[in-house]
């Protein structure tokens, strides 16, 4: 096998795609999987592999549809969220065709805000931050390659179909300082919550076109179904709901689907791999299945995403850092309601980052010594 082959696939899944864990505001969380998994070159052994992969990103930029709130900063209101998640995977080949793959993430998260604490107009000394650390939810994937990957073929294809299970804790507590004195305990926001609180499916569709020995073209999609409508936790922050957020559907949280599309280039130099696409990730309005009520920043970011892979025997590091481009928080079915019972047109914001960096490495464990890899354990966006 020609180290060339190896790298066609190497970048088709620098990315995330989640259960996102919130960018800032729109949540989601660090256990989706949008990978092309290794194996399917050797029919004759299985072999398994290793991956980890991290993101850091910190959200800041308020977002009502794709206008920018610029006053936000002017002000130094806005919210800050800064997330650390690291997505461990092991990785089962069984033969040219199936993989398996099961996948944790440990995520770290941090707060920063005025208006859930002292309120904006406080000034300075209303600003506090909450936190939340802990294992994320779990996930398990098959993977089938419907055209398998052999040197005579330009083209290549892989489907993923699995479970995203309530593993990671969704009900994380946090204090909130009031411009009163009062200190309440309560769960803290969505964006930073470790799980989600539903079991969800997750299906994916990967491919890749070869055009000469070194150029190739690949795509990746992804979409997480989670049919739970509200998971209970509720979003005031130690405080009562008011009859409002009853009516509106804000009283608690929401359990949202959640989408990945990845397009792009990929050149291979030697033992290096680079790369070029287009990256879309976000939360919808509507979920496919079950109910849409609960509190959830949906919305999307359209991204540019250069990335970069070096190979060396076993060992294959790699590393993207998309850029985002558009960023839009879209009007959420809560948001829908207000308009309705009020008249008046209502769309929340959410505080995106800039840029997000990814970067990881896969350990071939044992088996036959050539293989395929594509960076598994992604993210979707991140609001506010």
């Amino acid at each position: 096998m020609k180290p060339v082959f190896t790298f066609i696939f190497a970048f088709l899944l620098l990315g995330q795609c989640t259960q996102l864990s919130g960018q800032g505001c729109v949540a989601i969380r660090s256990t989706g999987s949008c990978s092309m998994m290794p194996g399917g070159l050797h029919p004759d052994g299985r072999q398994t592999t290793f991956l980890a992969n991290y993101r850091y990103f910190k959200s800041f930029r308020h977002f009502r549809g794709d206008h920018e709130e610029k006053e936000r900063l002017e002000q130094n209101t806005e919210v800050i969220n800064w997330s650390n998640n690291l997505d461990l995977t092991l990785v089962q080949t069984w033969n040219a065709r199936w993989s398996t793959a099961f996948s944790v993430p440990l995520i770290s998260n941090v707060r920063s805000s005025m208006y859930e604490h002292g309120g904006n107009s406080g000034g300075p000394d209303s600003r506090h931050e909450t936190r939340s650390f802990g294992l994320g939810d779990a996930r398990i994937t098959a993977y089938y390659w419907l055209v398998v990957p052999q040197l005579e073929k330009r083209w290549t294809a892989q489907a993923g179909l699995g479970i995203k299970f309530a593993t990671g804790d969704y009900r994380v507590d946090g204090l909130f300082y009031k411009s009163d004195g009062t200190i309440l305990q309560g769960p803290v926001d969505q964006s930073i919550q470790l799980g989600d609180g539903g079991t969800g499916v997750t299906t994916e569709f990967n491919t890749t076109y070869r055009i000469n020995a070194w150029l190739s073209v690949y795509e990746n999609a992804y979409y997480l179904f989670n049919p739970r409508e509200e998971n209970g936790v509720s979003t005031r922050r130690g405080s009562e709901p008011t009859q409002e957020h009853y009516q509106d559907g804000t009283a608690t949280m929401s359990v949202p689907d959640q989408f990945l599309g990845r397009l792009g280039m990929n050149a291979m130099l030697g033992p290096v791999s680079v790369s070029l696409g287009a990256r879309l990730e976000g939360i919808p309005v509507y979920d496919v299945f079950g109910g849409s009520s609960g509190f959830r920043r949906p919305g999307y970011v359209l991204s540019a995403e250069p990335g970069v892979a070096y190979q060396k025997g076993d060992l294959n590091v790699f590393a993207t850092l998309p850029w985002a481009v558009v960023r839009n928080r879209t009007q959420s079915v809560p948001d829908k309601n207000r308009t309705a019972r009020t008249g008046n047109y209502t769309q929340g914001d959410a505080a995106f980052a800039d840029w997000s960096l990814n970067i990881g490495l896969a350990f071939q464990l044992n088996g036959k010594k050539n293989m395929i890899h594509v960076e598994q354990g992604a993210f979707l966006p991140t609001m506010d």
